[in-house]
């Protein structure tokens, strides 16, 4: 009898946190001290903060905590008015397109770095709308960057009244430098599709060509498309009217939602100067840019918190008030967004099924009328040769 070979199946891969961990011992120290920094510098602090803090839950206003709620959700439907205003006119109606932002939303705040993710789902769903690719791509773009562009506005001028005020902080040197690097960025990309059109298209078409495992044809494909973004892009910057829905917008998303905030802090027992709620909410935002965490998960709570200690909260307030502001403002939309994307692949499919059945019914209507228009047409020839010739008089 011939023993059939085992095979080895070789070592077993070690554990997730084992591959993660790098065994270089200056790798691994640089870890422990980084993981040190944050839990001393972050979290430490915060939790000694929460037990202080309790006993402000009971005296929380729950009017006001409704009323903020109301004033995240205003500020959602101020971007989804913004993604309207920024799509070719009867794109969609309002409803679907605020149900894409919100699950487009529940994406980013689920996937690290999900801003791309995020916009990823957006795309598609947009495409499914009607949306043409192009469109529904540079509205993203416009999107996404001419709303970061305001809140940075935002937080300059509420650093113009609050430096003389307040003094200097170190941090606005690091937002300073984000919104620079943002602004040169969107400048660039607003040259090279407005009078670089074709400089820009030769560049996007050089790259494609050098990637593997594209399909054929990927290059022309890239240059078509690269060329009706321009196209939108030049429509775009010449409507004024559309530039000003767009900032107006976009500026209410995010008053609505720092005074989301605000108010938030006042359920608490504090009022916050706007000014320095202002520079706060702003010095958070911008540096939530940065893809670090999803929807900058700790980041922005690790600087709202102490960013409006200095400008005169308590600690116990300021940190309850923020962390029942991101309930509302980071985790609702979660299971929000998840259920209008159930709700759009319903409405979808039954929109889909609902245009199958009307473009069967043309296509019968169709069938059923070519015999008559057929005999319609033989009588008219029979009409106008009654010799019985080819029908044409000329001849």
């Amino acid at each position: 009898m011939i023993e059939k070979p085992t095979l080895n199946p070789g070592p077993k891969p070690p554990p997730l946190w084992r591959r993660l961990v790098s065994k270089h011992p200056l790798r691994r120290g640089g870890l422990l001290v980084l993981l040190a920094l944050v839990l001393e510098y972050l979290v430490l602090p915060q939790i000694a903060g929460v037990r202080r803090s309790l006993y402000l839950l009971g005296r929380v206003n729950i009017g006001y905590v409704a009323l903020g709620t109301l004033l995240e959700v205003a500020s959602l439907a101020s971007y989804a008015q913004l993604t309207k205003a920024v799509l070719p006119a009867r794109a969609s109606r309002f409803s679907r397109i605020w149900r894409i932002d919100l699950s487009t939303l529940a994406v980013s705040h689920v996937l690290p770095g999900g801003t791309a993710g995020g916009d990823g789902l957006a795309y598609r769903l947009l495409t499914n709308e009607g949306v043409t690719g192009s469109d529904a791509g540079l509205a993203l773009a416009v999107q996404g960057i001419g709303s970061a562009l305001v809140l940075n506005a935002l937080l300059w001028m509420a650093l113009i009244i609050s430096i003389p005020v307040s003094g200097f902080n170190p941090i606005y040197a690091t937002a300073a430098i984000v919104g620079a690097l943002l602004l040169a960025g969107f400048a660039g990309l607003v040259f090279l599709l407005t009078k670089g059109e074709e400089r820009a298209a030769v560049i996007i078409r050089d790259l494609v060509t050098r990637l593997p495992f594209l399909k054929q044809g990927a290059a022309e494909a890239t240059d078509r498309v690269v060329h009706q973004i321009a196209k939108r892009a030049t429509v775009m910057a010449a409507d004024r009217a559309l530039l000003r829905r767009a900032v107006l917008w976009a500026a209410a998303n995010w008053l609505l939602d720092a005074g989301s905030l605000f108010v938030f802090l006042v359920a608490f027992g504090h009022i916050e100067n706007p000014d320095g709620l202002l520079v706060a909410y702003g010095l958070a935002y911008v540096l939530a840019a940065i893809p670090v965490t999803p929807g900058g998960l700790g980041l922005v709570e690790g600087v709202l918190v102490p960013s409006l200690v200095g400008f005169g909260a308590t600690r116990g307030a300021a940190i309850v008030a923020v962390i029942g502001y991101r309930l509302v403002n980071f985790w609702l939309p979660i299971p929000v967004g998840a259920g209008a994307y159930l709700s759009l692949r319903v409405g979808g499919d039954r929109l889909a099924a609902n245009r199958r059945e009307e473009l069967r019914r043309a296509v019968a209507e169709a069938r059923s009328l070519a015999p008559l228009m057929r005999h319609s047409g033989q009588d008219a020839g029979h009409r106008s040769s009654p010799d019985g010739d080819d029908g044409d008089s000329r001849w």
